[in-house]
This record gives structure tokens, C-alpha cells and sequence, in this order.
């Protein structure tokens, strides 16, 4: 049941365009601060270290899900969109954690789930009661064929079939992903709607955006066409581990589909109306460049995107960059990227990328230098490593379906540290839902602050470079030269320019930036000119 307080709308004031150039810090909650020792995190929790998020000096923060929800997939699987689920707190905790995040000058941006929802949403209750009704065409809803098997060949990202058989309406439904999650049917505009108004409550309660999940999930081919085979060489592990037949597939149909912009553009001006902005996940392994783009292309549709690019399994190279880089230039030259290197369904990328400090502090220094947006997750700024979870501790139903090949996304959501000797890592006083690993209590935050020339401190200082010049935020940026391990180019903005050179090796190097630049291994040097 809702319960519902004094809705207010109090988005903080300032810059239309304060989601250009932005850093965002992503909160999981789950693994956040537990305050009621029930070992999982909490809004209150939240709320009692913003002061910490505040003095990284970022500009908002994006909460992970926390509405109503039976959690088979930890809130991506909504059953309220208008209320926190217990484990998290109330309404009022929300509504206190915006009015100290705005004390302490940070945006709120909140994760839709718009997609899916979970199966035990009403709205979804009701549709499959019968084939008639208010809700009947709510969901994907589709015909076995003459054989009693699936529509189509439409495959789970989270394993298997991506259809469900339901008794009672005798008809297939659509998921995309758990057969516990029912895709929403977009192409019903009383749909968009209800999805439109659930965003709308939320403005009034003061939020300053949005993480869109799954954005080009949210149509479907109408004709339900199979999706065509994907060549061997074309398939890649960035949107599903490679033991999953879902790389086998071009998502032609199953998602990606035209129709979505119109979508987006209502969403756009309802944003714009408040003042808002969102930052859309694209979830594509062939073409997520190109659909970043294509959605924030003009100044009608979403403000900003992330592909999977800086999310690969490989270490980024300099060439590799400069390549992402050009691919945007020469396809959407105006789209506006959302770069981050980790988040919560991704190994942490000090780990998949074997970054020692040092090297963790240069890439942190490229990001800080790119143009576009930047979301950073929660405990990278310590240079926390990836997790090795056990089977009996895992969680995750993505790493059960596959274990052992794939462990699943727990390994990055373990909870934060904040106390070197606590055995917790003063997360929680009970015991916490993801075991927390002994090497990550010695890179708690109470022991990070005393380490001058530690990771941590090197955050501070490139986040506080970044806001001290604005040519970085929302400046032209040049095209990339890359010259063996070192990425060289300029940033450009009302008569300032930085020339930037990042030397991402362990390897001394000489390059030539506005005359010869030495860089150490994994040295970086900004140059300020006229």
C-alpha cells in the first residue's frame, strides 16, 4: 500500500544545463550505510554520509532502485513506483535525504525502472486475469504458435527464452530479463501514461533526474520477427557474459526500435518542465555508440547516455579511446556521452583492468579530462577491488543461472567500508547481505584519509580541478591523437584551452604537446593556453 506525505517540488535551483559535463556518484543503497542493523543499507543511511559525498565535490547522486519490490532482482523488479520498500525506509526518509542533499548543493537523480516491472505489480495483476480489460494489452503479451512453442527466438539476457507461459490467458508474455520482471507494452499510450505520471511524482517530491534503465528496451517490433544470428567474431561479453546464447542473437527486434524517440521526447519535455535531466543506460553490444547518439542527439530528447564502451572487459588504450572518440565525432557529433569505467553490474574495473593505484589515479585523470558527463560508483574513489563470492553467499540470480563460468554481478556490490578496523567495515552492527572481503577494510575511508598522496585524495583534487575550470565540463574537445600509450588532445571553451596528455602505460614517454612533454609511467600533464 502507498502511503503518501506532503509531496513538495523543490529541485535544486541553478544552471538549466547543471547535467553538462556533470560528475554523478552512484549509490547502491543495499550496500551503502545500514543504520538499523538489519545488514542491509538504508535512505537514513544514505543521508548520514552525504557530507562524505559532498567533500568528493560532485554534483548529484544516483540512487539505485529502492521502491516497493520483491527483490528477485534487488528493485529492478518494481511492484510500487510511488513508494520505498520497508527494507529502505519511508517516504519521509527519501524526502530528508533530497532536503539534505540540496543543503550540501547535490542533485538527486533516482533509477527508473520503466522497461519491466516485477510480476507482482498490480498493473500487471490485472492483465493477466483475461484477454479483456482496462489492463488486458498492458504487457507483451503473444500467441504460442500452432505447435504450443515460444512467438519467436527472442532470448533472456538473463538465460533461456525471453517468453513466459501463463495459464490463464493461455498466451506467451515478453521478459526481457527474469521471467519474474514482465515487460511493459510501450506501444499502449495509456502505458506511457501511467510511466509518464510516475515520473512526474517524483519531480513534485523534488528530484533533479533520473538513470533511465534499459532505455532502448522499451519497444518492441510489433510483427515479432525473429531476431537474425549474430556471427561468431561480432559476438562480445559486454551486455551478457559469453557462456549466455543471448551474444548469439542481433537484437534487432527485441529492442532498439523507432518508435522509442517519440517516447523519449515526452519525457524530455516533461523533464524540461521541472528543470530535470536523465542519463539513459543503452544496453546494445553492436551499436550502443550509435543509439547513445541517436538519443541525445538535439535538445528534444534525453541529455545525456552511457554505452558500454568504457565498461569493456579490456583495459581502455589510448588508441582504443581515441577510436570511441571518432566513432562519435563521425556518426553524432552533438550527442552528449555519460562516461563511467564501473558500476553495479559490472566487475569493478580496478580489477577486470588490473589497475594498480598509480594507474587507477591516470585513468581517473583522462575521465576527469573528457567531454560528456561522469558517473562514478561507490567505493571506486578507494580503489576498491572485485569481490570473490562464493556460491553459498551469492546472491545474485544472474550468477546462479551461470555459476561457474560467470559469478554474477556480487562481486561489485559488496557494502562500502568505512572503518578499517571494524569487521563490518562499519557498514552495519548486524550482519551484512554480501559477505565484506578482509583486503577492503585496509582501504576503508577513515584509513584513505590519512593517505596524502592516496587514491581518495587524488579523487578530491581532479573533481575539485574539473569544477575550478568549466572548459572541462562543457567545453569543444578536439580530435584525439594517440601515440602509442599516451592519448593527446585539447578542451576548448570562451577563449580558455587545455591541452591535455595522459600516458596510460607503465612506461616513461615523450610526446609532443605545445612543445616536448615528458611523461612518467602513467603520468599525465594539462597544459593551460590561450
Amino acid at each position: 500500500m502507498t502511503m503518501m506525505t506532503q509531496a513538495v517540488n523543490r529541485q535544486l535551483p541553478g544552471d538549466a544545463d547543471w547535467w553538462r559535463g556533470a560528475v554523478i556518484y552512484q549509490i547502491y543503497p543495499r550496500s551503502f550505510q545500514d543504520t538499523n542493523g538489519d545488514g542491509i543499507g538504508d535512505l537514513t543511511g544514505i543521508t548520514r554520509r552525504l557530507d562524505y559525498v559532498a567533500g568528493l565535490g560532485v554534483d548529484a547522486i544516483w540512487i539505485s532502485p529502492f521502491f516497493t519490490s520483491p527483490m528477485k532482482d534487488f528493485g529492478y523488479d518494481v511492484s510500487d513506483y510511488r513508494d520505498v520498500d520497508p527494507m529502505f525506509g519511508t517516504l519521509a526518509d527519501f524526502d530528508a535525504l533530497v532536503t539534505r542533499a540540496h543543503e550540501l548543493g547535490l542533485r538527486v537523480m533516482i533509477d527508473l525502472v520503466l522497461s519491466h516491472t516485477s510480476d507482482q505489480h498490480p498493473w500487471f495483476q490485472e492483465s493477466r486475469t483475461g484477454r479483456k480489460g482496462e489492463k488486458a494489452d498492458w504487457y507483451v503479451w503473444a500467441d504460442p504458435r500452432p505447435d504450443g512453442t515460444v512467438p519467436n527466438n527472442w532470448l533472456s539476457v538473463f538465460g533461456g527464452s525471453a517468453w513466459a507461459w501463463h495459464g490463464g490467458r493461455m498466451q506467451y508474455y515478453l521478459h526481457n530479463f527474469l521471467s519474474s520482471q514482465p515487460d511493459l507494452n510501450f506501444h499502449n499510450p495509456d502505458v506511457q501514461a501511467a510511466l509518464l505520471d510516475v515520473a512526474r511524482f517524483w519531480l513534485e517530491r523534488g528530484v533533479d533526474g533520473f538513470r533511465l534503465d534499459t532505455i532502448n528496451f522499451y519497444f518492441h517490433d510489433r510483427l515479432l520477427r525473429d531476431n537474425p544470428a549474430l556471427p561468431a567474431e561480432a559476438r562480445n561479453d559486454s551486455i551478457a557474459p559469453l557462456v549466455n546464447p543471448y551474444n548469439w542473437q542481433d537484437h534487432l527486434y527485441s529492442k532498439n526500435q523507432p518508435e522509442n524517440i517519440e517516447f523519449l521526447k515526452k519525457f524530455r519535455r516533461l523533464m524540461d518542465s521541472y528543470g530535470a535531466a536523465a542519463v539513459g543506460e543503452v544496453g546494445d553490444a553492436q551499436r550502443g555508440l550509435e543509439i547513445m547518439g541517436e538519443y541525445t542527439s538535439g535538445n528534444d530528447r534525453m541529455q545525456m547516455c552511457y554505452s558500454f564502451d568504457f565498461l569493456a572487459r579490456e583495459r581502455l588504450r589510448a588508441a582504443d579511446v581515441a577510436a570511441i572518440f571518432a566513432r562519435l565525432e563521425e556518426t553524432v557529433p552533438d550527442a552528449w556521452p555519460c562516461w563511467a569505467y564501473s558500476n553495479h553490474d559490472m566487475p569493478r574495473h580496478i580489477s577486470r583492468w588490473q589497475l594498480s593505484d598509480e594507474a587507477a589515479k591516470t585513468y581517473l585523470t583522462l575521465l576527469m579530462c573528457l567531454r560528456g558527463s561522469v558517473c562514478l560508483y561507490q567505493g571506486e574513489e578507494l580503489g576498491l577491488s572485485e569481490a570473490d563470492i562464493g556460491f553459498d553467499d551469492l546472491q545474485d540470480p544472474y550468477g546462479k543461472e551461470f555459476w561457474p563460468e560467470f559469478k554474477g554481478r556480487d562481486g561489485c556490490r559488496t557494502p562500502m567500508v568505512w572503518q578499517r578496523d571494524n569487521g563490518t567495515g562499519g557498514f552495519t552492527s548486524g550482519k551484512p547481505w554480501l559477505p565484506v572481503p578482509a583486503d577492503h577494510l585496509a582501504r576503508a575511508v577513515d584509513a584513505a584519509e590519512g593517505a596524502e598522496d592516496g587514491l581518495l585524495q587524488h579523487y578530491r583534487k581532479m573533481l575539485a580541478f574539473r569544477r575550478a575550470h568549466p572548459v572541462l565540463a562543457k567545453g569543444a574537445q578536439s580530435a584525439m591523437r594517440a601515440e602509442g600509450d599516451v592519448l593527446c588532445f585539447e578542451r576548448s571553451h570562451e577563449g580558455q584551452r587545455l591541452f591535455v596528455a595522459v600516458n596510460l602505460s607503465a612506461q616513461a614517454a615523450t610526446v609532443n604537446v605545445r612543445g616536448a612533454v615528458d611523461l612518467g609511467p602513467w603520468g599525465a600533464a594539462i597544459l593551460v593556453g590561450e
